[in-house]
Formats: C-alpha cells, sequence, structure tokens
C-alpha cells in the first residue's frame, strides 16, 4: 500500500508553491508502483523530466494568424519559415541547441536532417519570407521513407533556454488531419495520449465559432484534470491561455493609430472570451513589426531617413497600397526593389511609423528598433508572459505533469499506483496557485461588484502583477519585513470580510476567499502568522 502524503504545503514564495516537490514524490511513487511494466514506467519517468526542462509554450491560432511570425519576433531571429509552405502544416518544437540544427521525426520513431535554405532580400538585407525548411529529399535513419509527424528545431537562443515554444497548424485548415494535429497537442482525447504543452499563446485576428470552441475546448481539458476527471477525458488541458490580437497593424489598415484600434478590439475579445473562463490577457502585437525591429539593419534605417525627407503629401500617396509603393516610376528617392523590401518588412504601418518617428528626433537605429519594439505591443506581451507564465513555470510544470498522471492511473488500473489517484485529484482541484490562475482569467472576463481600486488590488494579491511577495502587496523591494507583515493581515482581514458580506454573490465571495488566502500565504512567507487562527480556506 502506497502511504498517503501530507498535505501541500501553501507558500506562494517559493516555486511552484510546494505543489512542485509533492508533484515529484508522486510520481517517485507511481514509477515504484509500475516497475514491472516498463512502457508505462517510460511514460512517469517522461512526466518527471519535463519538471526540469523548460516551460513549454504552445502558439496556437487559425490559418494565417501570424504564429510563426510571432514566434521570431519572440525569439529575436529569423527561425521559422513565415511562408505556406509544407512544415507550416506540422508540429514545429523550437528548443535551445548548441548549433542552429532542423530534424524531421517519423511516427515509428525514424528521424532524418532537414535542409534549412535562406533567401535575402534587397542589397543583401534580410528577406520577408528568407527561411525555409527543405522536405522533399529526406533520407530516414530507418532507410524506407516516412511521412514526416513533427519537426525539431534546436537553435542557440537565450530565449529557448527558457521557453520551448511550439509552432502548431492552424486551427480551421482545410484539412481534418491537419486541424487534428494542433487539438491533439493542447487538449488530447481520451485513453494514453498525454499532453504536450504547459501553456498556451492564442492568435486571434477575429474572433469567430471555430475560435471560441478550441478555447473552450482547452478550458474543459485544463478544468476537467481535476476531481471530476473520473473517466480519463478532458484529462490534458494546459492551465494558463493568453490572447494576442495578431497582425494588429491591420486591423486598423496599416494607419499610424492602426494599435489604438487593436486595443478597442482586444477589449472587446476579452468580454466576448468570458465563456472560457481561462483566457487570462488579450493583448495586441503587429507581429510583423516586431520581428522586423528585433532585426533592424543600419541600410534600413538609412532609408527610413531618407524617406523622412520626402514631403509628407508625396509619401502619404506612395503609402496608399504596398504595390503603389514599391511601383518604379514613383518619384521616391529608394530604388522600387529596396521599397518593396520595406513593405515586405515593415508593413505600411511600421513604414509610416518608423518614418514618424524620425521625424519626432530618432536618430540611431538603436532607439528606433527599440521604439518599434515598444509600439507594436511586443513589449507588453513579453511583460504579461513574464507574469503569467514564466514566474508561475513551475507551477505550470506540476500541473501539466500532475494531469499527465492523472491520465496514465486512470489508463492503467489495478496496481498500487490505485491509491495516488485521489491525492493527483486533489491537488489539481485545490492547489491555490492553480486557484490563482483561473481567478486571474475569469478577472479578465466579469466584473466584479467591487471598486475599481479594490478590484486592482485583489488582482494584484493574487498575483497578477508578479508573484514577489512586495509586488503582490503592492510594496517597494526595500520594504522592511514589518511593514509587509502588517499589510499582509490587514489584507487578510479586509478579503476575509468582505467575503462574508451579505450581499456578495458566490463568484465575488470565492474571489474575495482566494485573495485573504493569498495574503494568508504570505504571512506564512513572512514568518509571522496571524494574531487569530485561520482555517485553511478553499475557495
Amino acid at each position: 500500500m502506497v502511504r498517503e502524503r501530507e498535505p501541500v504545503r501553501y507558500d506562494p514564495g517559493t516555486a511552484g508553491y510546494g505543489v512542485g516537490a509533492e508533484t515529484r514524490g508522486l510520481l517517485a511513487a507511481a514509477r515504484r508502483a509500475f516497475v514491472p511494466n516498463a512502457w508505462v514506467r517510460a511514460q512517469v519517468d517522461e512526466c518527471a523530466r519535463r519538471l526540469d526542462q523548460p516551460l513549454r509554450v504552445a502558439l496556437a491560432g487559425q490559418l494565417k494568424a501570424g504564429k510563426s511570425t510571432l514566434l521570431n519576433a519572440l525569439v529575436g531571429q529569423d527561425i521559422a519559415p513565415t511562408d505556406a509552405t509544407e512544415c507550416t502544416r506540422l508540429v514545429t518544437w523550437y528548443r535551445n541547441g548548441n548549433a542552429p540544427r532542423v530534424t524531421a521525426f517519423a511516427r515509428d520513431g525514424a528521424r532524418a536532417d532537414v535542409v534549412v535554405r535562406r533567401g535575402r532580400g534587397a542589397e543583401g538585407l534580410p528577406g520577408a519570407h528568407g527561411l525555409t525548411f527543405d522536405l522533399s529529399a529526406l533520407r530516414w535513419n530507418a532507410g524506407a521513407p516516412a511521412e514526416v509527424e513533427h519537426l525539431e528545431v534546436e537553435w542557440p537562443s537565450a530565449e529557448l533556454a527558457q521557453t520551448t515554444i511550439i509552432d502548431t497548424p492552424g486551427i480551421s485548415s482545410l484539412s481534418r488531419e491537419v486541424s487534428a494535429r494542433t487539438s491533439h497537442l493542447l487538449a488530447p482525447g481520451g485513453g494514453a495520449e498525454l499532453p504536450n504543452a504547459d501553456a498556451v499563446v492564442y492568435l486571434l485576428r477575429r474572433l469567430d465559432t471555430a475560435d471560441v470552441d478550441f478555447l473552450e475546448q482547452i478550458g474543459s481539458a485544463a478544468s476537467g484534470a481535476g476531481a471530476g476527471a473520473r473517466d480519463g477525458g478532458g484529462v490534458g488541458g494546459p492551465l494558463g491561455v493568453i490572447g494576442v490580437v495578431s497582425r494588429a497593424d491591420e486591423i486598423g489598415a496599416g494607419r499610424i493609430d492602426a494599435l489604438h484600434s487593436a486595443r478597442d478590439v482586444a477589449a472587446r475579445f476579452a468580454g466576448e472570451l468570458e465563456r472560457t473562463g481561462l483566457c487570462q490577457s488579450v493583448i495586441p502585437v503587429a507581429g510583423l513589426l516586431a520581428f522586423a525591429a528585433a532585426t533592424l539593419r543600419q541600410r534600413e534605417y538609412q532609408a527610413f531617413e531618407v524617406l523622412a525627407g520626402v514631403p509628407t503629401d508625396t509619401l502619404s500617396a506612395a503609402l496608399l497600397s504596398a504595390d503603389r509603393f514599391a511601383r518604379p516610376d514613383l518619384p521616391l528617392p529608394l530604388a522600387p526593389e529596396l521599397r518593396a523590401h520595406l513593405a515586405a518588412r515593415f508593413g505600411l504601418f511600421g513604414i509610416r511609423l518608423a518614418v514618424t518617428l524620425i521625424r519626432l528626433g530618432v536618430r540611431d537605429s538603436a532607439t528606433l528598433a527599440a521604439e518599434l519594439t515598444r509600439r507594436s505591443g511586443l513589449d507588453e506581451l513579453r511583460a504579461v508572459l513574464d507574469i503569467q507564465f514564466a514566474q508561475r513555470a513551475e507551477e505550470l510544470k506540476a500541473h501539466s505533469a500532475l494531469t499527465a498522471l492523472a491520465r496514465i492511473l486512470i489508463a492503467n488500473p489495478g496496481t498500487e499506483a490505485d491509491n495516488l489517484l485521489p491525492r493527483v485529484r486533489t491537488l489539481l482541484a485545490d492547489v491555490h496557485g492553480f486557484t490563482e490562475l483561473r481567478l486571474l482569467g475569469h478577472l479578465r472576463a466579469d466584473e466584479l461588484p467591487l471598486p475599481a481600486t479594490d478590484l486592482a488590488e485583489l488582482h494584484r494579491l493574487i498575483g497578477g502583477a508578479g508573484v514577489a511577495t512586495h509586488r503582490r502587496l503592492g510594496l517597494s523591494s526595500h520594504t522592511d519585513l514589518a511593514t509587509q507583515r502588517a499589510e499582509a493581515l490587514a489584507a487578510v482581514q479586509k478579503w476575509r470580510a468582505r467575503a462574508r458580506h451579505p450581499l456578495a454573490d458566490q463568484l465575488t465571495a470565492n474571489a474575495c476567499l482566494t485573495a485573504a488566502r493569498s495574503a494568508e500565504g504570505l504571512l506564512e512567507i513572512l514568518h509571522e502568522p496571524p494574531t487569530t487562527p485561520f482555517a485553511r480556506i478553499t475557495p
């Protein structure tokens, strides 16, 4: 009989809130129980290895949503093909590696190296579609030709050292098989299939039924990973989901105020995504501009300087369309090939913005690149990814490991490991860090009947601005411990009282209880228990 472990210790100040250590213990116990079954034991071992690997974040969305372009922007290098080739129909894993290498894998484990071809743009500058993975002449290690199941890209990158990024096919592909690859990755069905992603960045160009249905599918899989998943169905969805209004510059037809329009659209999408109960943010990002800014070359900056000297009316007329801008008969002091290159790399919005910034005083390429990046929305996305994903990486990985372990235990009954399942389900349902993440998602969509200042405090207290103790309390990092303790105790008392308010509806009461429990955890970190005993609160 496997001994029941002590309840997980709630500790918001440590990675994983303590759930990571218990998850490792449960996996070790499961491995011992499955010693006679090498195949199942290997699955458990894979779950354990994932706890020590980088966080896995999947990019998902409909066809031509801009997933590969956003991936290039996040990494800051041209490593993902963005044109509609065969490789964009496959799941592609991007990992950190000592040297660039692309490998194709078949379902039976056979592998083959993939040839990478890189084109150039005008005057030797990086092209807008310069990278291609050539799958036409694969030489499989098993000898016989095989169908490619997925690709793995190893690339030296500080970003990929922290996060493995998974680029997925469009969910609305005309091929049902292609669309199913993304569904299987993010919301696997029943049986022994294990989840692959810890978190998702979902790209939206518009919000239609396909988007909502897919987000609901992810949400159902994540929420079904708790105590209610009796039959194994719905066990395995990623817990963290962030929405991105991609190609945001196109919403305003490339106008200089396009991102303002996109921000309004993002707010509307966030409200409409209430039904998913999971999408924790919706952020507008001009991915093409973000990538171009990350790889801006001095010759491109010099071209923008030249355009900044063109009369405003003349340049505005030339920028009515990308085709018109590249016409050789226009009286512009740049070669048509270079103009076409700028339009493909930066888009009309990027050209207008870069020229405007230079006219307003930007005097070097580094400053222009930084300002274009900021205005593209990429910096905001990075900040949200850091708060929602990176700072909770251990939590998200523990959730993935626990959901995978639940699926393994359900699919392989009749051993001592059966005794672990109730505890796994309890952790998935009750771990406070998971509750905070779910509440953060609800706060983006639901308007609680609380004053704006209280809503901001609640959002901050449950980790919406970062999980560090001082950030949760809204204090400086140099604040002394006594002040932090006093603030945490006041927060416990305030939010417990709010939860007991006779007019509070159930959602508001649960949100207040979650905030109170978060504050209790802060007191535990600060080594100063409340002056009155508080029972454990399960929102």
